[in-house]
């Protein structure tokens, strides 16, 4: 049986939502980013259990389709950004069309009913919280950051960090409190 969670973003999520399912003694087939399958099917009396303890954890159920589409869609999204290596020639709506084998068009209309923003505006907000991230940690350049995150050059990262930070990311650095949005409420 396929189950379809919200709000898992990272590696820890998936931990935190097998164990979910462990303690509830449901033995899982496969478990990755809002999508985890069990070996059996699940009672409704324990879909309820782990639905009451998937939202005390921060996560929630996904039974509506367009949801689980956009959960997948947030999804591939954060994967990609991750992984720091996008192409500068990296486009957005084949990359998804790709991966869910739908027009770039419904993909584009699904996700922003739900999340009342853009694609676009979505993958550049991921794009900027994980340039964040990497200018905290300090392990790399802002040229190889650029390169990374599949910018064209320096100079459309840091125009586009300040369009959306108000900061040029030197000025970020050197801030003694960091704004950084969690993942799941971009």
């Amino acid at each position: 049986m396929k189950i379809f969670i919200k709000n898992m973003v990272c590696n820890r999520c998936i931990s935190a939502v097998s164990k979910i399912f462990e303690d509830a003694g449901i033995a899982t087939v496969s478990i990755k980013l809002g999508e985890l399958e069990t070996e059996l099917p699940v009672t409704e009396e324990n879909l309820k259990i782990i639905e009451k303890n998937l939202q005390q954890t921060g996560f929630e159920r996904i039974k509506d389709s367009t949801q689980q589409i956009t959960e997948k869609i947030r999804n591939l999204i954060i994967t990609k950004i991750s992984s720091l290596d996008i192409a500068d020639d990296f486009v957005l709506s084949e990359f998804l069309s790709s991966n869910l084998h739908k027009d770039y068009s419904l993909i584009s209309k699904t996700f922003s009913q739900h999340e009342n923003v853009t694609l676009e505006q979505f993958f550049i907000l991921q794009k900027i919280e994980k340039v964040k991230e990497l200018l905290l940690y300090n392990e790399f350049t802002l040229t190889e950051i650029s390169s990374k995150l599949g910018y064209k050059s320096v100079q459309h990262l840091s125009a586009q960090f300040r369009s959306i930070t108000g900061f040029t990311p030197t000025e970020f650095k050197k801030l003694k409190v960091h704004n950084r949005r969690a993942l799941d409420l971009i």
